[in-house]
């Protein structure tokens, strides 16, 4: 399974302020075990949201956009990563041995196509390639 796990914003983070070398040092070293261990898909740090642009959409369809900085940090996401696990529990195991310090890191699997398995009308092909769910024409 796929899960993402996302980085919570700290006021560090969100004032676009670096993290120290050890903390760069630690945070690559545990990167490493990730991608030797086979689980890291991909994962990418976020600039502060006072660099960031949100577009609101209200029930018509109209877009608003929104110039960042936005609400409090604990509440804005700072990075993130996709790991290739067994289990959510595989995942928490993970980030238990992460070097976060005073912070909090959120894990939600990604969708897959058995999670719309009981959705779906008999026959439907969720992994037909031209996204008619059809199947071979």
């Amino acid at each position: 399974m796929k899960v993402m796990v996302l980085g919570r914003a700290t006021a560090q983070s969100e004032a676009g302020e670096p993290a120290t070398a050890e903390e760069f040092a630690a945070m690559s070293r545990f990167n490493d075990e990730l991608i030797t261990a086979g689980i890291l898909v991909a994962g990418d740090g976020l600039q502060p949201t006072s660099k960031g642009k949100r577009v609101a959409f209200d029930a018509a369809g109209a877009a608003t956009v929104i110039d960042g900085p936005f609400a409090e940090a604990k509440e804005v996401i700072a990075g993130y990563m996709i790991w290739e696990v067994a289990s959510l529990e595989e995942a928490v195991e993970w980030v238990r041995r992460s070097p976060v310090r005073d912070g909090v890191v959120e894990l939600r699997k990604i969708l897959d196509a058995d999670d719309f398995a009981d959705f779906l009308p008999a026959g439907f092909d969720v992994d037909n390639e031209d996204g008619d769910g059809g199947g071979d024409k």
